[in-house]
């Protein structure tokens, strides 16, 4: 019985396992600039950083405006 050529055809597997296991560590990205790039390309994409319109700041304003012209109209 010949040890050598399955103890051969065990080392070439071996290896050609722990070459697959490495690649899937293998990052698509080679740089962390072009990961941030992805990731917030990825999330505009999703709508997460669309502006949502606050209607607060004008409604504040025309509060404001109201009660100076009501104490304006009060003290003349």
């Amino acid at each position: 019985m010949d040890t050598s050529n399955s103890d051969g055809a065990a080392l070439i597997s071996l290896e050609a396992a722990a070459a697959s296991a490495r690649g899937g560590f293998a990052c698509m990205f080679s740089t962390s600039d072009e990961y941030e790039t992805a990731l917030i390309s990825e999330r505009r994409a999703h709508g997460r950083y669309h502006r949502r319109r606050n209607r607060w700041p004008i409604v504040m304003f025309a509060g404001c405006a109201l009660m100076i012209a009501g104490a304006a109209l009060l003290l003349n």
